[in-house]
């Protein structure tokens, strides 16, 4: 068999590169809003703002549209797997058609968007499916059908599609869209900056005064004051709304290859067997007879088992299903679920005035993030939307609902943090080249890495958000925490958050 790709940068970040960086904030700045974060969510709430005439700085910590934007499936769609069923079980019909007319709008308005710009970003219209291959499963499929009917969305259950194998059932939506997500935001990035919006990158963000005005202070040093500050790291960087007890980190794997245009399947595919598999297809080539077949799944909490057991699963899967499939990249994305299904959009917490947040998009970070751009700039800018109260972070009419889900995470935070710390630790000299492991030296437990060259690169292994010990994904050379989902490298610079601060260096 083949090998598996070589684990890399996405497809997405290969293709568009993006032209020169964005400065660092290095002196102090006074703007109307200042959004935290410059992936979808961030950059789409800016590019509302701006339009609406307000002075708006974007504060990333890398490099923008590159992390978890950069890495995603990038399906635009209101069909998100098996949710409508469940929603119209716990927030009421109002609610699933809320959920839906939401979605739906976000669709749309990207779609305006490509077109009022001119951006050349492989938008393409496609049906969504949500299917299984077992049939004890279709009266799921079957009930969603009906849900998402109900809602509004324009969905049929079918039992044929394009997929080059049998499945049992589907929900099929039609007029949804996939696109090249790199090329839009960036094309969007610089119509921001064209009305006037800044934007900086390799600026952390370490602490935020919610006065009057607020003020953000960088790592560089430097200081943002802003009337109202938006937070849409993702997985929020500040712990005073207690929003990480309500989210759990997600991982999942993506191969791709390319096959024949005639083998398109001509369809954005998810199903939840066989721990989620996800199918599209993307432009490729010049000459247009071959298509990328990006395929995702083998979803983990971060930080646990063989991440190479699971790219090797998701490869044989990929060859299996698509014969003569040629893989060529492999990454993996990283989503944040809320306990309680929906995303959390808007004030920070319930004290808050002038704070926002946006995350829990639960791998629907394209239309949600399109989605939290609209509803924010509208809270900021003081206009109604019918769905503030779906989506509002303070919610409490669902706790009662969502506890089960929340015992659950939490109980799993409560394992890693007590029972990670009882493992048995392997001699230093065990570790071969490549690879990491969590050994005792001094009486401290260390995270430790052998370089190629055979070097160490020890660093502490307690996370610097919440302490709980990082693990090391042998597959993609991090240090992951399993307890809020924070990434670091092999010498313990922050590559993902909630951490903002990188793990401390030790000398062995």
């Amino acid at each position: 068999m083949t090998q598996n790709p070589h684990v890399s940068d996405s497809y997405w970040l290969q293709t568009a590169p993006g032209g020169a960086p964005h400065p660092a904030l290095e002196d102090d700045l006074d703007v109307d809003v200042a959004v935290i974060g410059g992936g979808i969510a961030g950059l789409c709430t800016a590019w509302e703002l701006a339009r609406a005439g307000r002075s708006v700085a974007v504060l990333e910590a890398g490099r923008i549209a590159a992390s978890v934007t950069g890495h995603t499936t990038a399906k635009v769609t209101a069909l998100h797997s098996l949710i409508y069923d469940k929603l119209r079980r716990t927030r009421g019909p109002e609610g699933a058609r809320l959920y839906a007319r939401s979605q739906t709008e976000a669709i749309e308005r990207a779609a305006e968007i490509v077109d009022e710009l001119g951006i050349d970003c492989d938008w393409e219209t496609r049906s969504a499916y949500t299917y299984v291959c077992d049939a004890h499963r279709v009266e799921e499929v079957r009930a969603e059908a009906a849900a998402a009917k109900e809602a509004g969305l324009p969905a049929l259950f079918v039992t044929e599609t394009r997929l080059p194998y049998p499945v049992a059932g589907a929900v099929r939506v039609t007029g949804q869209a996939q696109f090249h997500p790199r090329k839009f935001l960036l094309a969007l990035a610089e119509d921001l900056v064209r009305r006037g919006g800044r934007i900086f990158e390799q600026t952390t963000v370490h602490g935020l005064d919610e006065g009057e005005p607020c003020r953000v202070s960088t790592g560089t040093g430097a200081t943002v004051t802003a009337r109202d500050v938006v937070v849409a790291t993702h997985y929020p960087i500040f712990d005073r709304a207690l929003l990480f007890t309500r989210l759990s980190p997600r991982r999942e794997l993506v191969v791709a290859g390319t096959v024949d245009a005639g083998r398109d399947p001509d369809g954005m595919y998810i199903t939840p067997d066989e721990n989620t598999r996800s199918v599209r297809t993307t432009p490729y080539g010049e000459d247009g007879g071959k298509r990328l077949l990006v395929i995702t799944g083998e979803h983990f909490t971060p930080g646990t088992g063989d991440t190479r057991e699971r790219f090797a699963r998701l490869s044989a899967w990929a060859r299996e299903h698509f014969p003569g499939v040629e893989l060529t990249h492999a990454w993996a994305t990283q989503d944040n679920d809320p306990t309680d299904t929906v995303p959390m959009v808007g004030p920070l917490h319930p004290g808050a005035r002038h704070t926002y947040v946006a995350t829990g998009f639960a791998g629907w970070g394209m239309s949600g993030g399109m989605m939290a751009g609209r509803l924010l700039a509208r809270q900021i800018t003081g206009e109604e939307c019918a769905w503030s109260e779906l989506y509002d972070p303070r919610r409490l009419r669902t706790a009662v609902r969502e506890a089960p889900s929340f015992l659950k995470t939490q109980a799993e935070v409560a394992r890693h943090f007590v029972g990670d710390r009882l493992r048995p630790a392997p001699p230093v000299d065990s570790l071969p080249p490549g690879e990491g492991a969590l050994v005792r030296v001094g009486g401290e437990r260390l995270a430790v890495y052998r370089d190629e060259a055979g070097a160490l690169h020890a660093v502490s292994s307690r996370c610097t958000h919440l302490g709980c010990l990082v693990n090391f994904n042998a597959a993609e050379r991090a240090w992951e925490c399993p307890c809020h989902g924070s990434r670091f490298d092999t010498d313990g610079k922050v590559i993902q958050g909630p951490a903002t601060r990188p793990l401390e260096r030790r000398d062995i």
